[in-house]
This record gives structure tokens, C-alpha cells and sequence, in this order.
């Protein structure tokens, strides 16, 4: 018994198919095979639109989903961070309820795995029920070097409360602007710690702070009452700063990258072949617009547009869990990319960066990588096994 989809196109995870072809699963959606029409015999269910793996959504925070609407858009990243920090304590039921509307929003928009960004507990109980793959990236925060043990400890409580329940856990800096050197020690000698994530380079003013003690950081720290009489800049980009002190991940996922530079670009390739870890590049266009309004710069998709994988962020700030939509405002900001690129970066890219790609983000026989159906145009994305 078996499922056969034919329509306008197959994208396969990694090109199209031949025109014509036809999708084969069994009844769970697990491949069978893509074959010729002429091969596929009866009972084939023919669409409009394109058949594609299940997208994937590198960079969530599911615990925010109760935030929608709450922070109003374009307040800049630090004026965001702070409203996080002091706004996000809602009641507990709320943000449950929030929790469960986010992962239904995802499901009816064709995403099949997540990685998600964990300071609480409170998503444990959604994400037992099974309903989408999740990579849990428990995370640690705490710049000034003296509650750096303590920082630790209290993530690393969090994180086994994660392993005893849910199967796939690291636990991972913040972002360089948050985390210490001492932090960035004790997160790379964890053992296991396979899968490293990290906020990078959002805005320059990341860059200001580590090249010149300067930006509008300095001023984060303020509101923050956070002393930083102990900092003393680096004379390097941010990136270029901690970088160094990740060694032992197999795989680094940099979030954002709005200020990346191509200097920056050639300083992670070295990195690579001194430690053989491989970078991925997450992008969320619409989270970017959203905070400070500017965007990745078209090098970095253009040098390493084999790793960049997609992400929505979270509600607190995007309209939506979406990655057609993060798909679609690529394309309108960056029309050159070609359709075939985009869906890579959605479905098989996604899925080599949280290390799931025996499973999702193509159809290869034995795989269950979801199927969803996106008009033509990427106007909607419906999953349809």
C-alpha cells in the first residue's frame, strides 16, 4: 500500500526532479522511491504546486511565543534584549497555551524539525508529545567572568532536566556580547556537546564593542546594571574574538550574521581546517526587519550559500512561524537566488546542520522527511503527510 504524488514539481532536497516524476511513501511517509509517471502505475494523487521535503527551522525560541505583539518593531537590538529580559514573565498557563499555538502554527506550515533555543522547562511537556523533531539548544548567559561557574551549573542543571526527557541536547552560548571567556571555556570542554549555536554579529554595534569598547551595548549594560569595569576590547571583531574558544563542537551554527564581514568569512574558513568543525550560516530576514532593520550582506550568501540554513526566530519578534515566508523575503531582498537554492536551504541544508539528515530534508529512500506542498509562487506551504 502507498502514496503517490505528482505535481507540477519535485524539489528532492537537493535539485529538482525530472518533470514528470512521481513521489512514492508508504502510508507513514517514509520513501519509497521517486520514479517516472509512466512507472508509477494507478491511484497517483496529482497536485498544483511543489512537492517538497519538510522544511526545517535551524533557530526557534518556542518558550517566547507568548511575547507576540509585545515588543513593537524596530525598537533596535538592545532596547529588544532588554524588553526580553524584563517583559517575558507571563503566567505559566499563558505561555503553555502560546507554546502549543507556536508548534501548531509550525506543523500547518510544513516544518518538520526544529532547533530550539531553551532557558526554561516549559517547553518540555509540548515537545514529548512528538508532534515535531526538536534539537534542543539549552543556553548559558553571564558576562562577567565571576558567575561563570555559577552560570554554568544552573544551565547544566537545566540541560539534564532536557536529557531526561527529549533525546537531542546541547548547551550553548548566548551570544558574544553575554557570554565570557570563562563561559566559552567550560561550554567547550563539556563533553558531548556536539551541536554548538550562538547569536552572532546581529548588529555592527556587536563589532563596535569588542573592536573599540564602543556601541550601543555599553549602554545595554547600563540598564542592565552590569558592570563591565573588567572588559577590555579586543581590537577584533566580535566573531574573531570568541571564535577561538569553540574547538571541539563538530558543527557551529551562527544565527543572524547581519554584520559578518568577508574578513570575518575568511577567518571561519581557517578555523575550519584547524579544528574540523563545520559552520552553518542561520538566517532569519524577517526577525532582522523586525528588531533593526537591516539585513545579511549578499557575501556571505554568496560564498557560502552550501551551509546556510533558515530560521523564523521567534514571535516575540516575527509575525509568524514560517519558513516560506523567511523564504520569500530572501527572494524579494535578494532576487537573484535562484528557487532551487532557497528550498535547499529550507529542507537538506537545514537538516545537515541539527545532524538529522538520515531522516529529513530529502526524499531518499528510507527517509520520512515530510511532505508539503508550496504553490508555485511560494504563497502557502500546506503539509500534506
Amino acid at each position: 500500500m502507498y502514496r503517490k504524488f505528482k505535481a507540477d514539481r519535485i524539489f528532492t532536497g537537493s535539485s529538482f526532479a525530472v518533470d514528470g516524476s512521481v513521489l512514492i511513501t508508504d502510508p507513514s511517509g517514509m520513501v519509497e522511491d521517486i520514479v517516472p509517471a509512466e512507472d508509477a502505475g494507478e491511484d497517483v494523487e496529482i497536485m498544483e504546486g511543489i512537492i517538497s521535503p519538510g522544511f526545517i527551522n535551524a533557530h526557534c525560541h518556542l518558550e517566547l511565543s507568548h511575547m507576540k505583539g509585545v515588543i513593537p518593531k524596530h525598537t533596535g537590538l538592545v532596547d529588544f534584549v532588554f524588553k526580553i529580559v524584563t517583559e517575558r514573565n507571563f503566567d505559566t498557563a499563558q505561555i503553555q497555551l502560546a507554546i502549543e499555538k507556536g508548534a501548531d502554527e509550525m506543523l500547518r506550515n510544513g516544518i518538520v524539525a526544529v532547533g530550539d533555543i531553551c532557558n526554561n522547562e516549559l517547553t518540555i511537556a509540548e515537545k514529548k508529545r512528538g508532534r515535531l523533531y526538536y534539537h534542543n539548544f539549552i543556553e548559558v548567559s553571564g558576562f562577567p567572568p565571576a558567575v561563570a561557574v555559577t552560570r554554568f551549573q544552573r544551565a547544566l542543571d537545566l540541560y539534564r532536566a532536557y536529557a531526561s526527557a527529549l533525546p537531542a541536547n546541547s548547551l550553548v552560548p548566548h551570544a558574544p556580547y553575554s557570554v565570557s571567556p570563562e563561559l566559552f571555556v567550560l561550554l567547550n570542554d563539556l563533553p558531548g556537546n556536539k551541536i554548538q549555536s550562538i547569536h552572532n554579529q546581529e548588529i555592527p554595534d556587536e563589532n563596535e564593542l569588542f573592536e573599540n569598547r564602543n556601541g550601543d551595548f555599553t549602554r545595554m549594560y547600563e540598564k542592565m546594571n552590569i558592570d563591565i569595569s573588567f572588559f577590555e576590547a579586543s581590537g577584533k571583531s566580535s566573531l574573531q574574538t570568541y571564535l577561538p574558544n569553540l574547538t571541539k563542537a563538530q558543527q557551529l551554527i551562527l544565527v543572524h550574521n547581519v554584520a559578518t564581514s568577508a574578513a570575518d568569512l575568511e577567518f571561519i574558513a581557517r578555523h575550519e581546517k584547524q579544528t574540523g568543525m563545520q559552520v552553518y550560516f542561520c538566517l532569519c530576514p524577517n526577525a532582522n526587519l523586525y528588531i533593526s532593520n537591516k539585513l545579511p550582506g549578499i557575501d556571505l550568501i554568496n560564498s557560502f550559500a552550501d551551509r546556510i540554513v533558515l530560521e523564523t526566530d521567534s514571535l516575540a519578534s516575527n509575525d509568524q512561524l514560517s519558513i516560506l515566508e523567511e523564504m520569500k523575503t530572501l527572494l524579494k531582498h535578494f532576487p537573484t537566488i535562484e528557487k532551487q537554492t532557497l528550498f535547499q536551504w529550507a529542507t537538506l541544508n537545514g537538516a545537515r546542520s541539527l545532524q538529522v539528515d538520515h531522516v529529513f530534508g530529502s526524499f531518499e529512500k528510507g527517509k520520512k522527511p515530510g511532505v508539503v506542498l508550496v504553490d508555485e509562487e511560494l504563497a502557502t506551504a500546506k503539509r500534506i503527510l
